[in-house]
């Protein structure tokens, strides 16, 4: 490009371009945000505040009575045949359990495994892929018709065996 002059067009002048690159650039990033924030919601908030915040309520009185029942639970997850088994020890024999695997960030890898009782005091279920990393592990169960839970916050990887019910209930101090 030859030496622009004062008198030439600014088109020929090499800063209005630096200025307008700069310009572009700004609008084409801000457009990619806001394309980025529409394709993915945030779902970590809860509208519903009010009610989640009675359910903590609930949950602290499932994880007491599996306290009372004295209940403890190995959860080991079989990487090749994807077969969950736990194993539960404790005051209470149900005919079916519950696991909820649960991502704590991504709903869509939360997992959910009916599991039945193959002889007293083993469950079989049936993982359908592989889950790893940091989950939320959850386990329901009832006794005479009251639902009781172990929850912890596990590393889960598939040949690890998890244990529920070793670590103290967080949150029911005052309940005690």
């Amino acid at each position: 490009m030859p030496a622009a002059t004062a008198a030439s067009p600014w088109y020929k002048h090499l800063w209005p371009w630096i200025i307008i690159g700069i310009l572009a650039t700004s609008v084409c990033l801000s457009l990619t945000m806001v394309s980025i924030a529409v394709r993915n919601p945030d779902n970590l908030v809860n509208d519903n505040y009010y009610e989640a915040g009675k359910g903590i309520n609930r949950s602290l009185d499932r994880e007491l009575l599996a306290q009372a029942l004295n209940l403890k639970a190995s959860v080991h997850l079989d990487e090749l045949t994807g077969e969950v088994e736990v194993r539960l020890t404790g005051n209470s024999a149900p005919q079916t359990l519950e696991l909820n695997l649960i991502s704590p960030t991504q709903p869509d890898k939360d997992r959910k495994v009916p599991l039945l009782r193959s002889e007293p005091g083993r469950y079989v279920g049936q993982l359908d892929d592989k889950v790893q990393g940091r989950r939320f592990v959850e386990l329901l169960g009832s006794q005479d018709d009251h639902v009781w839970r172990l929850f912890e916050e596990e590393k889960v990887e598939h040949g690890v065996t998890l244990q529920l019910g070793d670590e103290a209930l967080q949150g029911a101090e005052h309940q005690q």
